[in-house]
């Protein structure tokens, strides 16, 4: 079975060797397999999971890239302590947000948000071009159209948030446009996982672009920072849900 091989059902977008990675990384994130722990051998491994060594290999290079394993000749492949894995990593942030996530983690987020995103708002208030400002005005209307508990939607609202870093005009800050994109769609997502929540946040968003359209740099962080305030709140409602 080579790596390169596509397999069928809702994984068919997946090849063999990203779904192994998939379900290995799964099993670290939920403790299956502990910080330190040596794993079974190339051979032993492929041949228990029924895969080619080159599908193996490549699932433990994408670990490996993620900060989740080390390999070392004749020390073998160990699982790295959490402080070393890239828990920004957008698929990782998938596997994470495919279980139940830890809440910590999820207060984590909303913490780095609320330190990048305020900034970014200001800055795009003062930096933003026209265009930009319509790719976020065309986002929100599809966020209006679709809502919020749908895919189209949600990926609107990553078009909203990924337009507003764009228009910091700043390399670095835009570089974190993917990171923060999946940890709006996977929380979002969740939230509205069980049940559909009882707030709209679509104002708070709209809030968020008049600022920015009016150049109004205090009110773009202001409202920025609201949204995320509420929605943080958001995500403890869904949190405190029976199973949630």
């Amino acid at each position: 079975m080579g790596s390169g091989r596509k397999i069928g059902s809702e994984e068919g977008v997946l090849r063999i060797h990203q779904t192994i990675a998939r379900d290995l990384g799964t099993a670290i994130l939920t403790g299956k397999h502990k910080p330190g722990e040596l794993f079974e051998g190339e051979i032993e491994a492929s041949e228990r999971l029924g895969v080619s060594r080159t599908a193996y290999r490549e699932a433990v290079r994408i670990l490996i890239a993620k900060g989740m394993l080390e390999s070392r000749p004749k020390a073998g492949t160990r699982v790295l302590p959490r402080s070393r894995w890239n828990v920004l990593d957008p698929e990782m942030l998938a596997w994470m947000f495919a279980g139940e996530p830890d809440a910590n983690f999820i207060r984590d987020l909303f913490e780095l948000r609320g330190v990048i995103e305020p900034a970014a708002a200001e800055f795009a208030a003062r930096r933003r071009t026209d265009e930009q400002l319509a790719t976020m005005e065309a986002a929100l209307a599809e966020m209006g159209r679709f809502g919020l508990s749908t895919p189209d939607g949600r990926a609107a609202d990553q078009r909203f948030h990924h337009a507003i870093l764009a228009a910091t005009h700043n390399d670095a800050l835009e570089a974190l446009a993917s990171s923060v994109g999946a940890a709006v769609s996977w929380t979002t997502t969740f939230k509205h996982r069980k049940k559909l929540l009882p707030r709209d946040p679509l104002p708070d968003h709209r809030a968020v672009f008049q600022a920015i359209a009016a150049r109004d740099t205090a009110a773009a962080r202001a409202t920025m920072a609201e949204l995320l305030r509420l929605a943080l709140a958001d995500m403890d409602i869904a949190l405190a849900e029976p199973g949630g």
